[in-house]
């Protein structure tokens, strides 16, 4: 399942939207809203180049007696764009002349309003412009008045403290502060609220789409290249993450024997089996190190990388179990 898709599956629901508004968009018309009347509205879009807008979100909520609009891109990236403004002119295009057709609009009909809301969780925080107007150079005198206006609104997930996102109380807040998590208690604590607000019958559907989002998405992410036991429900993610962590140095050690092994076999032939086996384990021990402190971390400073990678064995296996606990790598390293 990609990122994209995880994100879609999650804010399809009804309670994740109210709570995104309610938490994260301080504005007094959110009060005025009927959260009763949240609907969701076909997103498939095409651009002049036929690539389809299918992973967006698009809702809409009565406030009075009009609708709003609440459009939600859901691409999650690795680099800020810096044009995002730019495509989200185009997306609302799109939007608008979907609304025409379909709401078949006459002459003197006015369009709804739209609240463009962009979802980032890169690990670099985003630095480019939320407005249009920023991207568009200085006008003459009497052409300003041509200049296209819009802005989005951005939620960067990284810049949410872990104080500022506990005190909401809500889902989407539990979502970001998973995001943000850095040991195994942050991910035990926010799975018990979790479980304590998608205790009942009508929220099963909710409860099953954060299931898959942390197997398939969160726990890929932060796992990637570790082998891990699916769970099937909330109840069972503390046991998963004990059982988890405790495999990860069993399966470093074993990896970096078995490949380590293969490598020895080959330089062994040239300059001493005993010492190419180990100099193999130690090179796959630290490669799976490095990739475990990217999934948690994010981009490892040369420094780190140069140290992990002269440490030896031992080393790698110490840090290995400490990694869960760890603030930084320059900490766990250090420590």
């Amino acid at each position: 399942m990609s990122y994209d898709n995880g994100y879609k599956l999650l804010f399809s629901h009804p309670e994740m939207v109210e709570d995104l508004l309610k938490g994260f968009v301080k504005e007094e018309w959110v009060s005025q809203c009927d959260f009763q009347t949240l609907e969701k509205v076909s997103g498939n879009y095409v651009t002049d180049d036929l690539r389809d807008r299918e992973d967006d979100l698009i809702w809409r909520i009565r406030w009075g007696d009009q609708w709003l609009y609440i459009y939600l891109l859901l691409e999650f990236q690795s680099t800020v764009d810096h044009f995002m403004a730019i495509r989200i002119l185009g997306y609302l295009a799109l939007l608008y002349q979907d609304i025409i057709r379909s709401e078949k609009l006459g002459t003197h009909d006015l369009l709804p309003p739209v609240l463009p809301l962009v979802l980032y969780n890169g690990a670099r925080r985003w630095n480019a412009p939320v407005e249009l107007n920023a991207l568009i150079r200085p006008a003459p005198i009497g052409l300003e008045k041509f200049r296209p206006q819009l802005s989005f609104l951005l939620l960067d997930e990284g810049r949410f403290s872990a104080e500022d996102l506990s005190s909401l109380n809500n889902l989407v807040a539990a979502l970001f502060q998973l995001e943000n998590s850095r040991s195994e208690q942050d991910i035990k604590k926010v799975a018990r609220l979790l479980r304590h607000w998608l205790n009942s019958a009508e929220q099963v559907s909710l409860k099953r789409a954060f299931v898959v989002w942390v197997n398939r998405v969160f726990l890929a992410k932060k796992m990637s290249g570790i082998q891990f036991t699916e769970f099937n429900d909330l109840e069972e993610v503390e046991t998963m993450l004990a059982e988890t962590v405790q495999n990860w140095q069993i399966q470093a050690h074993e990896k970096g024997m078995s490949e380590g092994r293969q490598q020895g076999l080959q330089e062994g032939r040239q300059e001493g089996r005993q010492e190419g086996r180990q100099e193999g384990r130690q090179e796959e021990a630290a490669k799976l190190f490095l990739l475990l402190l990217d999934s948690k971390f994010g981009a490892i400073s040369q420094d780190v990388q140069t140290k992990i990678r002269q440490a030896s064995l031992e080393e790698i296996e110490a840090w290995t179990k400490q990694i869960f606990q760890a603030e930084t790598p320059e900490a766990l390293l250090n420590g």
